[in-house]
């Protein structure tokens, strides 16, 4: 890993938040995900399952955390267990979690051998009457790989077809949702890398460089901030390519006139940042693209102060759309015969804003965090509103990452990330 350590004392914080809502009598496991295969010797970098993660900080591949709080013996009540390490293994591979070190990352004082598992887990499990399986329940998930997770829950319940299921799943999705002060100050930092790469930029953009070099520029500054990379596929898009939602071949040349809209975000230990901007070209915005560029930014403000504790997902949406609809007939995209005679399920200004405004955001880009009910304090969601008009060649997407607080306007993460549009000129021009 590239990042520096972080305190253990997170993960035995969010493991005891996890057992006080476990049922009596009951055991939860969570796996370390695959490493995936590309083809003849070749494999995916590895990403470790976010829920191992969230509960030991093992970043390792092979590894398995079980927590079983009402356990007789007291030694059983966590136990990780991480691939046994030797010197072949660490003349190929690289240094791998000693047991010593295992505690060490995780707080965990019983560190096994996976080769253990079986034996121990059986045991453990004629102790026990309810079984917690870890299943991918987020909304937007679409899951078409059989992970590790689904080859341990499929053999278990061969071997234990007697025992109660449960899901670790409901439980997880509030916990990871309200962060903690250590977890704000890691993605404080992917924030801040997301920073120092965007000013690089707007060093470097002008007329004719190319949008994938625009995408070097911003590796190249998170690499060496000790970042693994982008947080997700980059979105760099010049011109009408903006106005593909999800455009990431970032392989066309920059025009003067133009503006860049670019969809990037820093990695860092793990946690994600998410961050829009866009700016010209040609260092100057033209009088249309600042009137929408403003309405844009307009509507971001207007939508952070409404991340208060105690609002809903879905209600908070409408009232940006209103937002939205009120900026977009100033713009004169729409007219009030368009809003009269809307569709409400798919109403006017969806037109020029067909996305939601914003989600939540951690150890996953799109991160755990269930949308029915109300937000509450140290929640993360992005805010980013946007306008795209295919006929005038440029759309304009901006975003923050905002904390929600108990009282106030939320705390933005890129409150020092240039937004204003002329601060960006001024900045692209100097």
């Amino acid at each position: 890993m590239k990042y520096h350590p972080i305190d253990s004392k997170l993960y035995v914080k969010n493991r005891k938040n996890f057992m006080a809502q476990m049922e009596s009598k009951s055991i939860a496991v969570f796996n370390s995900n695959d490493i995936y295969p590309i083809s003849a010797d070749s494999t995916m970098p590895f990403q470790q399952a976010r829920d191992i993660l969230y509960l030991s900080g093992v970043d390792q591949e092979e590894s398995m955390l079980v927590l079983f709080p009402d356990a007789p013996d007291k030694k059983h009540r966590e136990i990780l267990f991480v691939r046994e390490t030797n010197d072949h293994i660490a003349v190929w591979e690289g240094e791998k979690l000693t047991k010593e070190r295992g505690y060490e990352v995780s707080g965990i004082k019983n560190v096994q051998w996976l080769k253990d598992f079986d034996k121990i887990f059986y045991e453990i499990m004629t102790q026990a009457e309810t079984i917690y399986f870890n299943t991918n329940e987020h909304y937007r998930a679409n899951v078409e790989t059989e992970t590790r997770e689904d080859r341990f829950i499929k053999k278990t319940k061969a071997k234990f077809p007697a025992h109660r299921w449960a899901k670790s799943n409901p439980i997880l999705q509030r916990l990871r949702s309200v962060k903690d002060p250590i977890e704000l100050e890691i993605m404080q930092q992917a924030c801040d890398i997301t920073e120092k790469g965007f000013r690089r930029v707007l060093d470097f953009v002008k007329p004719e460089v190319w949008e994938y070099e625009i995408e070097a520029e911003f590796m190249h500054e998170f690499l060496r901030n000790r970042s693994k990379g982008f947080a997700y596929t980059p979105i760099i898009a010049s011109g009408n390519n903006a106005n593909v939602l999800h455009y990431i071949e970032n392989n066309q040349q920059c025009q003067a006139g133009d503006l860049i809209l670019m969809d990037v975000g820093a990695e860092y230990a793990n946690y994600s940042s998410d961050m829009s901007r866009t700016i010209p070209v040609s260092g100057k915005f033209t009088k249309r693209q600042r009137e929408v560029y403003d309405a844009v930014n307009r509507v971001k403000n207007k939508a952070t102060k409404m991340l208060v504790p105690g609002a809903y997902w879905k209600e908070y949406h409408v009232e940006v759309g209103k937002l939205m609809t009120s900026e977009l007939l100033g713009l004169g995209l729409l007219d009030k015969a368009d809003v009269k005679n809307e569709d409400p399920d798919w109403p006017a200004y969806k037109k020029y804003f067909m996305h939601g405004t914003s989600h939540h955001i951690g150890l996953d880009t799109h991160d755990y965090g269930i949308l029915w009910e109300k937000m509450e304090a140290n929640q993360v969601f992005t805010v980013e509103p946007g306008i795209y008009i295919p006929a005038e060649g440029f759309g304009i997407r901006l975003e923050d990452d905002l904390v929600i607080q108990d009282k106030g306007e939320p705390f933005n993460l890129m409150r020092n990330i240039p937004i204003e549009a002329e601060e960006i000129e001024d900045l692209m021009n100097g």
